[in-house]
């Protein structure tokens, strides 16, 4: 047996033990692994230090050196959200169904982790510790997956997240770090003991794990996320949401990279939207009559992630044609319209298909974090299981318990007993 399958054997007997865990020794484990990262934070930083100089040297893109630094403001934020999760309810052992099949006979369905989870995961060290610690909440184990460039500062995270949990209370074995590309092929291959696999990355990425494992797999790609200014638009709010959403933070995956502009609102907006866009350093790229009207290239392709100060601008005759053109060319991510109009708001809401549709604020917006989910440990493009960020309640599956008194399928067989089947009120 592999030095890999020991592990997640070993991650398979600690998410027995994890799924019946009490929710104070989950807290007093998050809160301990909050501390320990304080405690060691010089020593955090020092790794990561480590692999920004490699990073620097070996030419790595700008967005995602970017991803890649793990300095105080990023320690301080991750230790926000495990405060943040220590305050959220324990969403394993919820109720979400109660029926009396007949007397005495009662049916329930209850919430349980899902189990032992890989999550393979960018540059971004900081996912590291939100990925572990919502798995922790959930009660499940994990496998973690980083990118190669962080991984003096991914061990360590690691390393320090690992024995803290242990030291309060949780199994060994719940949390295991994978470095390298074989190890990604070969836990694919453990379906006997891995319950679900989350890729983040490329279209090409998830497709590829989706093709090449039996395991389950919840998908996040790319995110190709669109912001549509109405027509009915207020020409101030069109641009303050719009260069939130592009500029706020540019190398996410909810950041917009392409901005549609209603005809009728193109006196309004678009002359002033492409200077905000451009003072804040955006290179902007459009459609042929964009392009005209603001000397600016041609789009070479409207399905492109930039993760970059870079957007594009398509003029469209109206809201109709902007959601045909999110559904064709968007990623399922997150979409914003920005527009008065409640009746088109609501369109655009209930015709758009993707994860998260907002009306009237940044796309910036769709994370688990500012969802109030404590953290994600991805944001899903599925349709099944969990959509859009995923947070606590995305971790968990459900059983369902079914309490009798001797009760017997021959006596309903034989028309003895017949079902009552009473749809109870959950508390």
């Amino acid at each position: 047996m592999s030095d890999l399958t020991l592990q997640a054997a070993e991650a398979k007997r600690a998410s027995r033990r994890l799924a019946i865990i009490d929710s104070d020794t989950k807290n007093s484990a998050l809160a301990n692994i909050a501390l320990r990262l304080k405690e060691n934070a010089e020593k955090i930083f020092d790794a990561n230090d480590l692999d920004i100089k490699e990073a620097e040297t070996s030419g790595l893109e700008t967005p995602l050196l970017k991803r890649l630094k793990f300095r105080e403001a990023k320690l301080s934020d991750v230790c926000d959200g495990i405060n943040s999760l220590i305050t959220l309810e324990d969403p394993v052992g919820k109720m979400s169904l109660h029926t009396t099949l007949d007397d005495g006979l009662e049916l329930y369905r209850v919430s349980c982790p899902i189990g032992v989870v890989g999550v393979i995961f960018e540059s971004r060290p900081d996912a590291l510790v939100q990925i572990a610690t919502l798995c922790l909440k959930s009660g499940n184990a994990v496998f973690l997956k980083g990118g190669r460039e962080a991984k003096n500062t991914n061990k360590i995270l690691a390393d320090i997240i690992s024995s803290a949990g242990i030291e309060a209370g949780l199994p060994e074995g719940w949390l295991h770090l994978l470095t390298t590309r074989e190890d990604v092929t070969a836990m694919l291959a453990l379906n006997e003991y891995i319950d679900l696999i989350i890729p983040r990355g490329s279209n090409e990425f998830v497709k590829y794990i989706m093709n090449n494992t039996s395991i389950a797999v919840l998908g996040h790609a790319d995110g190709v996320c669109h912001t549509y200014i109405d027509r009915d638009c207020d020409p101030d709010i069109a641009v303050k949401v719009a260069v939130d959403a592009k500029t706020q933070y540019v190398s996410v995956c909810n950041a917009t990279e392409t901005f549609l502009i209603d005809r009728q609102a193109v006196p309004k907006v678009l002359d002033s939207l492409a200077e905000a866009l451009k003072a804040s350093g955006v290179e902007l790229y459009g459609c042929p009559e964009a392009s005209r009207l603001l000397s600016i290239p041609e789009v070479e392709e409207w399905h492109h992630e930039y993760l970059d100060y870079k957007a594009s601008i398509k003029i469209v005759e109206d809201v109709n044609e902007a959601v045909d053109h999110i559904n064709k060319y968007g990623s399922g991510h997150t979409d914003a319209i920005i527009t008065q109009n409640e009746e088109t708001a609501d369109y655009f809401m209930s015709a758009v298909d993707s994860g998260s549709v907002l009306v009237n604020c940044s796309t910036r917006f769709a994370d688990g974090f500012r969802y109030g989910f404590g953290a994600e440990v991805g944001i899903s493009t599925s349709k099944i299981h969990a959509r859009g960020p995923v947070g606590l309640e995305g971790m968990v599956s459900y059983k369902y318990k079914l309490i009798g008194h001797g009760d017997i399928v021959d006596d309903y067989s034989a028309k003895r007993k017949t079902f009552k089947h009473i749809r109870r009120e959950v508390k």
